[in-house]
C-alpha cells in the first residue's frame, strides 16, 4: 500500500511552470533590448555623421569577446548534454569553463571603456553605446552568477541528475539569450558603424 501525503498530492497538482517563467522573464528582457535597439537606430538614421567625430569604436577586442561569447554557448551546451548522461562531473567541467570563458568577457569589456576616450555624456552615440554595452554586460555579468550558483549547488551529491537538471537548463538557456542579445548588439555597434 503506497501512502500519499499532502506534500506530493499538492506538487502533483502544480507542474514545474520554472523555465516558462524564465522563458516569459527573457521575452519582457528582449522587449526592452528592443526598446534600446529602435532608439539606437533611430537617433542613427536622423544623424548626419554616426558615430559622431572622436567616437569611433574599435573592433579588435569586441571581436575577441564576440567569439569567446558566441563560442561560451556551445561550451555551456556540453555542459547540458553531460548532465542529461548523468555526468555530474561533465557538467561541472563545462560549466567551469562557460564561467571563466564569460568573465575573460567582461574583463574584455572594462579593458575597452578603459581605452575607448570617451564616456556616457560625450554625446548620444556614445550614451547609447555605454547604456546598451553595460546593460548587456550586466546580463553577462547576472548569467556568470546563474552558472556559479549551478555549480555550488551541484556539490551536493544527487541535487543534479539525468532525470533532475531544471536549473542546469535555465542557465543555459539565460546564457543563450545573453548571447542573442550580444550578436544584434555587435552588428548594431561595431559592424554597421563601418558603413
Amino acid at each position: 500500500m503506497t501512502v500519499v501525503t499532502a506534500h506530493d498530492e499538492h506538487h502533483e497538482a502544480h507542474p514545474d511552470l520554472r523555465v516558462w517563467g524564465l522563458l516569459t522573464f527573457l521575452i519582457s528582457e528582449s522587449l526592452m533590448f528592443g526598446g534600446f535597439f529602435a532608439t539606437y537606430l533611430f537617433f542613427r538614421g536622423t544623424t548626419d555623421v554616426w558615430p559622431p567625430e572622436g567616437t569611433e569604436v574599435e573592433l579588435f577586442v569586441p571581436t575577441i569577446n564576440t567569439i569567446i561569447l558566441v563560442s561560451s554557448s556551445f561550451v555551456i551546451h556540453f555542459g547540458d548534454m553531460a548532465i542529461k548522461r548523468n555526468s555530474v562531473w561533465g557538467m561541472r567541467f563545462w560549466y567551469l569553463v562557460t564561467a571563466i570563458m564569460g568573465a575573460v568577457f567582461l574583463a574584455g569589456q572594462v579593458y575597452e571603456y578603459q581605452n575607448l576616450g570617451y564616456g556616457l555624456t560625450t554625446n548620444v552615440f556614445a550614451n547609447c553605446f555605454y547604456i546598451m554595452t553595460g546593460f548587456h554586460g550586466l546580463h553577462v555579468f547576472i548569467g556568470l552568477l546563474l552558472i556559479l550558483g549551478v555549480l555550488w549547488r551541484s556539490r551536493r551529491a544527487g541535487h543534479y541528475s539525468a532525470t533532475k537538471h531544471t536549473g542546469i537548463e535555465m542557465a543555459e538557456i539565460y546564457w543563450h539569450f545573453v548571447d542573442i542579445i550580444w550578436i544584434v548588439l555587435f552588428t548594431l555597434i561595431y559592424i554597421l558603424t563601418l558603413f
